[in-house]
């Protein structure tokens, strides 16, 4: 019996296991479902599926750098309980997760799930299935980013956030210990004030247009006159760029100066310029639902 790539998905779909796998199955059992899937669960392999249900919401966010390579990356791979985020063969795999992405530049995880891990003969979608089963939790490969050239990657609690900055800058002063250090500093920021936009260029015109339509109910609820109000509108929205946007916010290390003040001022002690390119965090679980356990109705019902 013939089969096709929507099979292939197909089956994919309803097992969770990699597409190789999948593959493999279908023409094992001529292209027969049923049978595929039987294959799947007599090899092991679609018994990861019945956990895939289950809520990942704890796990790492973990950076890697490839030195020779100027290739830095940022990933969170999820697990059900912070017991096994925390074991060591759970952040082995993560690692190699983060070191395949330097590596290969997948697109996005999709994309990552059908390449060779790092160091393996596998894909990533096979090692991930072997990781659920030898675990025995759930574990997804949430997200990811990838930046080439002069990086600071910071990590906070053991894995709960990760930052990433990109800087434009001269060789030489990224070599240097003063840039070093004030880059860190860049990417602590990042981590304690989870700002959402680099510059006020990176704000979106519909966020901005939202942000003020709200503040100008807000003025004109209070009493003022439109044309007071609009006065007072853009001044507030001045106030909202400073919160929001990394390079306009108040360096937490000296509250005299912006990031953007700080950052230039380090760049003109080293003899040069430094600008902050881009940046991303990363909050473990930030998003998910996570599973709330009543521990005193679990073992009342494994008493009954």
């Amino acid at each position: 019996m013939a089969f096709t790539a929507k099979d292939v998905q197909a089956l994919r779909e309803k097992t969770g296991c990699g597409m190789m796998d999948c593959k493999k199955a279908l023409v094992a059992s001529d292209g027969d479902m049923e049978k595929a899937i039987d294959f799947l669960r007599e090899k092991g392999l679609a018994a990861a599926a019945k956990k895939s249900g289950r809520i990942a919401a704890e796990g790492a966010v973990l950076a890697y750098t490839d030195e020779a390579a100027q290739v830095s990356v940022i990933v969170e791979v999820n697990a059900e309980t912070d017991f096994v985020a925390k074991n060591q063969e759970f952040q082995d795999f993560v690692l190699e997760v983060a070191k395949t992405v330097a590596a290969g530049n997948p697109a996005n995880v999709e994309a990552l799930a059908e390449m060779k891990m790092a160091g393996s003969d596998l894909t990533v979608a096979q090692a991930l299935q072997e990781k659920i089963l030898t675990i025995g939790e759930n574990i997804k490969i949430r997200r990811f980013a990838r930046y080439e050239g002069v990086v600071a990657s910071y990590i906070h609690g053991g894995g709960r956030i990760g930052v990433m900055v990109k800087f434009d800058t001269s060789a030489d002063i990224a070599a240097n210990e003063q840039f070093k250090l004030a880059a860190k500093d860049v990417a602590m920021q990042v981590a304690a004030a989870n700002p959402l936009y680099l510059d006020r260029d990176s704000v979106p015109a519909d966020v901005l247009e939202h942000e003020k339509k709200i503040l100008t109910e807000q003025v004109m609820n209070e009493g003022k006159p439109a044309n007071i109000a609009e006065k007072i509108v853009n001044g507030k929205i001045g106030k909202y760029y400073k919160e929001n946007c990394l390079v306009d916010q108040q360096f937490v290390k000296d509250g005299d100066l912006t990031v953007a003040q700080y950052v230039a001022n380090t760049g003109k002690e080293l003899g040069g310029d430094i600008k902050i390119a881009a940046f991303v965090r990363f909050e473990k679980g930030e998003g998910l639902e996570k599973k709330e356990d009543n521990f005193a109705d679990e073992v009342a019902s494994m008493v009954k």
